[in-house]
Parts: C-alpha cells; structure tokens; sequence
C-alpha cells in the first residue's frame, strides 16, 4: 500500500530540468543560455542523472548529441510534465483556467450589497470565475483559502493591505407602514417612545445616540438579535426602528420597503474594507474585482439613492 509520508524515489529536480533542456535544444551549450548557467554545469548534472538512472542518455558524438532510447522515454515524459505544470502555472498567474476567485465576506454585507451587484461584474467579466465564502469570522489569510476579502475595521491589518470601501455612514430607519403607525416619531427624541432594534447588543445605537447628542434618551429594552440580517428584516417587516450603514441601505430607501428617519447620519469607528495579502493584486482576476468593487462602493456612497418625504 503507497504510503503518504514516503519520499518520492525521483532524481534531483535540477538534473531533470538540465537533462530536459538539452534533450529539448540536443545542445548542452543552449541549455546553459536557457538555464542562466555554465555548459559545463548541464554536462555535470546530466551525467549526474544517467549515474542515477544507471543508463547513458546521450549519445555523444562529434560536436552533436542523440537521444538514446532511454533518453527520448525520459524526454517525452517530462516534456509534457513540464508542459502542464507551465501552463497550469501560467493559470495560477492569470487567475484564469478553472481557478474562481475565492471572497471572504460576512452575510449581511453579502445580502444588502454585493450580491445585488454581482451579476454586473459577472456580465462584464464572464471568464471569471467567483466563489462567495460567508464567514463572521476574523480573516485569517493563513488560515482560510482566500484570494480577498471584505472586512469591517479600522484598516489595520498586519501584513495585510486594506482599502476603504465603505464608510460605516450610520442612519435610522424603519418601513413606511411603522411610519403610518406612528405619525409622532418625528425627532430623535420621540425614539424613546418606540421599538429600537438592537444587533447583539445595545452598543450601536448608545454610540449613535452619543453621536447625535441625545445621549440621556432611555433606549428600554427593545429586541435584540444576534444576526444584522434579521433586525434588518425585522424593520422592513415594521417590527421596529433600526441602524444601518447607509451605502448598505440605499436599495430599501429606493424602492420605498425602508424609509430614512432624521437627516443625521453618524460616521462611527470603523467601515468595511477590502483587504488583500500585498502580492494579491498581481493577479489579473483580482485586480479586476479589486477595481470594479472600488468603483460600485464609491458610485454607491457618493450617490445615494434617496426616497423624498421622509422625516427629518
């Protein structure tokens, strides 16, 4: 039975890769110039390598070299050896071939943006390929098969590059039915008379209060949920009043299920970041995601789409 921590009974790589490039040029000087070394370097490993085998490579004859049987076996194996390991190389290289490009995103931001956007880089780059990996937890590049990754933060990753893209733009919202319910939520003052939503805890909404300098409003006990996803389903649903970055609002407010209370929009610590190992951005399939993700942000916080009539 093979054995998976078995060395491979394989010669040395390098007299391989001499071996080949001579067999391919039938000249250990060209080999020498492929190779970036001295021909007397080719000639070593070569002979290296037909001592291991225990067989002659190479006839050598008057200023030109033959295969010998063996030799062309040997050559023809690791001519498309090398062959799919360029090309799969070169795949690797492009982000292109059957490689997705693999994004680490949270759910909520997958849900209230990107997913809303993707079908346009899809239409735009169909030879890319994506995988969307949903995780709430910190990004580990060492840890998690990822090419990139979307992150809320302060923009210090180490190791890592980061790129804003999107501020964290708090606003308060609630659907029109709740409105129509509740005709007297007209100033942040009245909140204290109604259903806020909570994410896991009340720390959002005491900073945002502190922000708008209505710090002493009693937040009562409200409901708490430990998914954004659901108190954001929870306000379109008009169980209640909710926070939420406003780039990630902008279709709710458009289409008329979320309306913006307050013209106060408060820029809190921290905002979603596109983060990157530094060699990332060599590839073309990330480069290109990078760029277009860039421009969708900050289309998205410079023009809000905004429903009129909403209280102030």
């Amino acid at each position: 039975m093979y054995n998976s921590v078995m060395s491979r009974n394989l010669p040395s790589p390098v007299s391989l890769r001499a071996f080949e490039a001579a067999a391919r040029n039938l000249s250990f000087t060209l080999a020498a110039q492929e190779l970036f070394v001295t021909q007397s370097a080719v000639s070593h490993q070569v002979k290296a390598l037909e001592s291991d085998l225990g067989i002659r490579l190479f006839l050598r004859l008057t200023r030109q070299l033959r295969l010998t049987e063996a030799g062309e076996r040997l050559q023809a194996v690791l001519r498309e050896s090398f062959d799919r390991v360029e090309q799969t190389v070169n795949e690797i290289r492009a982000g292109g071939g059957t490689l997705p490009l693999r994004v680490g995103l949270t759910s909520y931001f997958a849900a209230r943006w990107l997913t809303r956007r993707i079908g346009r880089f899809s239409a735009r780059f169909p030879d890319i390929a994506m995988h969307l990996q949903l995780t709430n937890e910190e990004i580990d590049f060492n840890r998690m098969d990822l090419d990139i990754a979307v992150a809320w933060g302060h923009g210090d990753w180490p190791g890592l590059v980061s790129e804003l893209l999107i501020p964290s733009r708090i606003i308060a919202v609630c659907s029109p039915r709740f409105l129509d319910e509740h005709p007297h939520l007209r100033e942040i003052q009245d909140l204290e008379n109604h259903t806020l939503l909570h994410e896991s805890d009340h720390r959002l909404w005491r900073s945002w209060l502190n922000a708008v300098g209505a710090q002493d409003l009693n937040l009562g006990s409200g409901v708490t949920m430990n998914d954004p996803n659901v108190v954001h389903q929870a306000a379109v649903e008009g169980q209640g009043v909710a926070l939420g970055a406003e780039a990630l609002l902008e279709d709710e407010i458009s289409q008329g299920t979320l309306v913006r209370l307050f013209a106060r929009s408060v820029e809190l610590e921290g905002a979603y970041h596109l983060v990157h190992p530094p060699e990332a951005r060599a590839r073309m399939n990330i480069k290109t995601f990078c760029d277009w993700v860039l421009t969708e942000a900050h289309d998205a916080v410079v023009r809000p789409r905004r429903k009129p009539g909403t209280p102030t």
